[in-house]
């Protein structure tokens, strides 16, 4: 295996949709499967990004976003928010035949088919040659029970039993 495949090894991950809002208010969403969490005290999570994404960008200029845990049911529309960038098509949460809704305590939108939310403002980032870390500090989370979907590369999924207890 080439070193920079070593990611491989800790298959399978779980996959989320990040969405967030540019400063004009227009929506957008992004699946990441590098993510983790960083501290409970404080609550940090974080998620690694290429430089050029959109959902970068966004944060940047608004410092929010919103983790959203999707269902297995909805991994078809989470892949067309992958199909574009976000640079190349504004608002593919509705592209995707998903719904925005109104988050608690961020302006941006979560994805009300995911079965769990994870509220974040802004924490810190910190780039690497090819990625950016991005911290946010949980400033609100929400869960319903539901089947957790895992990465485990490329396409390609499998599922966790176990219950979602937030």
């Amino acid at each position: 295996m080439e070193i920079q495949n070593f990611y491989k090894l800790l298959a399978p991950r779980p996959v989320v949709l990040i969405s967030t809002i540019d400063g004009n208010g227009n929506s957008d969403a992004a699946p990441y499967s590098f993510i983790m969490p960083v501290s409970q005290n404080p609550p940090l999570i974080g998620f690694s990004s290429v430089n050029t994404r959109k959902t970068l960008k966004n944060i940047r200029e608004t410092k929010e976003f919103v983790v959203n845990i999707p269902t297995e049911e909805i991994l078809p529309d989470l892949w067309k928010c992958a199909q574009y960038s976000g640079n190349e098509r504004n608002d593919k949460i509705s592209y995707a035949n998903l719904t925005a809704e109104k988050s608690g305590k961020v302006n941006v939108p979560r994805i009300k088919e995911c079965m769990a939310w994870i509220e974040c403002r802004f924490f810190f980032e910190k780039e690497f040659n090819d990625r950016v870390l991005v911290v946010g500090e949980v400033v609100e989370c929400e869960g319903k029970e539901g089947i957790c979907p895992l990465h485990i590369g490329g396409n390609k999924f499998g599922i966790s039993s176990r219950r979602l207890t937030v």
